[in-house]
């Protein structure tokens, strides 16, 4: 596990294929797809990031896409729009910008369709129901 400490501040693109802590601060592109990312509480992040698994404590200005797994601490902070096939957002935590649900291949997910009125009233054996008497 690599790590960028409080006192290192870093311009450019990052990529790499182990799991990556940021407790200092990054600007440019982080692309981690087969690994996690993790953003301390001391971590700024100025980046569009891209990583299997990206665990948010600390701040993120850029989009952010996981492949496998998003989590944004109550401390976390991300301003930008967010992707992933699963999602942890504690209470506390802050999202500024849209959020895709997506399939693990990256994939939009279905929306969801209530079922039709008539398939409801077909489902409660067809029958309308009976007034009360006057």
């Amino acid at each position: 596990m690599a790590h960028i400490g409080k006192s290192i501040s870093i311009k450019g693109d990052l990529t790499g294929g182990e799991d990556l802590v940021i407790e200092g601060r990054v600007e440019g592109k982080i692309d981690l797809p087969e690994n996690q990312l993790t953003i301390g509480a001391g971590g700024e992040v100025s980046a569009d990031v891209h990583a299997k698994h990206v665990v948010v404590v600390g701040r993120v200005a850029g989009n952010v896409s996981a492949s496998d797994r998003l989590e944004i601490h109550e401390s976390g902070i991300v301003e930008g729009d967010v992707r992933a096939p699963n999602l942890v957002v504690q209470e506390g935590a802050v999202i500024n910008g849209t959020i895709e649900m997506t399939a693990k291949g990256g994939a939009a997910r279905p929306a969801a369709r209530p079922a039709p009125p008539a398939a409801a009233a077909a489902g409660s054996g067809g029958a309308p129901a009976a007034k009360p008497p006057a």
